[in-house]
């Protein structure tokens, strides 16, 4: 195995290197890409930054109506695909009860890219933030009430 990586892992039948305190920038959707209220949108970002500082260093979130995007490094005892499953596990739960329902609420496959740089990072940060700007949902991201970051 390669020096500095965790777990060689086959998804959709490419192989993917999982590197050791790596910064990654992940987005998940939900199941048939069905749109949140307001008050499960506000869960899912509770749930998302819950184990800040403690399972993983959350960078930011924006949570829009159909996915969430992410920037987060894993601490060594977890690793970053656990971290994320707690995400998804934690915010389908309390969405689910909100809801009065039960079964999955995220599509099972995330999109994740390593973060290799600083002016990768700014360039991730400033797509995350101005998501909800581009949807067309706020005219300046600091209006959109579901973004958290690490200030």
């Amino acid at each position: 195995m390669p020096v500095g990586v965790d777990t060689y892992e086959y998804r959709r039948r490419l192989p993917h290197l999982i590197p050791r305190d790596a910064v990654y920038a992940v987005a998940f959707a939900t199941k048939k890409r069905e749109r949140l209220p307001p008050g499960a949108s506000t869960l899912v970002l509770r749930s998302c930054v819950h184990d800040h500082g403690t399972h993983c260093w959350i960078d930011a979130v924006v949570v829009m109506p159909d996915h969430v995007h992410l920037i987060f490094m894993s601490f060594g005892h977890m690793a970053p695909e656990a971290v994320i499953a707690r995400m998804k596990g934690a915010s389908s739960y309390f969405v689910n009860r909100l809801l009065g329902r039960r079964g999955p609420l995220w599509h099972e496959e995330s999109f994740d890219r390593i973060v290799r740089s600083d002016d990768k990072l700014y360039a991730k940060r400033d797509y995350l933030f101005n998501n909800p700007v581009r949807a067309g949902l706020v005219a300046t991201w600091e209006e959109y009430p579901w973004v958290w970051f690490t200030r």
